[in-house]
């Protein structure tokens, strides 16, 4: 029987239950597996991929919807990903036009590295924004800060989501009230009108990735960091919007340094909804 052509091979839907599969292609484009933040996009988004008739996965990647489960506003694309004996056959381009036609008139965003980005360009996504990844072990000033955090408790997710839809311009539930499972670290920063920031640490390899980052200002920011820091032995990691220069100062003083810069991309969009001024750092660039 002759062996069908990637053009011939099906789109379909991705479930939890191909999780080892997803890992199993992020190590064979030399990613790191990732099976914990495989799992959290399998389970809060949609994956899609086509099977490798050989075995395993030809391409995947995850959709993650915000705002209304029948109509979303924003659609974020992440875990791009086509394995290496198929690269350059055309089939990851096949599989973003099938997720831009699916997507109607939905908003798309994306994180795009710059061998990925041609790709995307060619599709029609516009460049709105970079984000800079920073790691490294931090080390603390040794002055403490007038920002007040503490551990999250159940009674605070209410103020989590609300603080969050806001800043994040659509809502998310399905994703922040995953955090306390998937987190090994969710904090809050509070004054005396309530909750002004919230910031989780989740393990990725050997690192502990600071996202999702939302906070009333620079100043809220660097305190929910340098108390997630506190709770850890593993050096950190994470992704900040370039605009927040002051932020990104602060910590590669404090010991972490530059790694990659991506771009922001949308589709159908000028820009990303919400208040960027408050939002640091995503959950994960895959999930936006």
């Amino acid at each position: 029987m002759s062996t069908p052509s990637l053009s011939d091979l099906p789109i379909r839907r991705l479930t939890p239950r191909d999780l080892q599969a997803c890992a199993d292609l992020s190590e064979d484009r030399g990613w790191p597996r990732e099976e914990h933040k495989w799992g959290l996009l399998l389970a809060a988004g949609t994956g899609y991929g086509i099977d490798d008739p050989a075995g395993g996965l030809v391409t995947a990647c995850v959709v993650t919807d915000y705002g209304s489960r029948e109509r979303p506003e924003l659609s974020a694309i992440g875990m791009v990903l086509v394995a290496e004996r198929h690269a350059r056959k055309g089939v990851g381009r096949r599989l973003m036009r099938h997720i831009v036609e699916s997507a109607g008139t939905t908003a798309l965003t994306l994180h795009a590295t710059p061998y990925g980005r041609p790709l995307y360009e060619e599709l029609g996504f516009k460049v709105t924004g970079r984000a800079e990844m920073v790691r490294g072990r931090f080390t603390p000033d040794g002055t403490g800060s007038p920002v007040r955090t503490r551990p999250a408790t159940a009674e605070d997710l209410s103020a989590i989501l609300r603080l969050d839809a806001e800043v994040f311009g659509s809502d998310r539930t399905h994703v922040i009230t995953r955090l306390p499972a998937f987190a090994d670290q969710l904090r809050v920063a509070e004054d005396g009108s309530g909750i002004t920031g919230y910031a989780a640490a989740w393990p990725n390899m050997d690192t502990h990735v600071v996202g999702p980052l939302i906070a009333r200002d620079t100043e809220t920011a660097k305190a929910l960091v340098a108390s997630l820091a506190e709770g850890t032995d593993r050096p950190l990691r994470t992704d900040i919007d370039v605009r927040h220069e002051e932020l990104l100062a602060w910590l590669k003083e404090r010991g972490l340094e530059g790694i990659s810069m991506n771009a922001v991309m949308n589709f159908a969009a000028p820009d990303l909804p919400g208040d960027w001024t408050r939002r640091f750092a995503p959950l994960t660039v895959a999930a936006g």
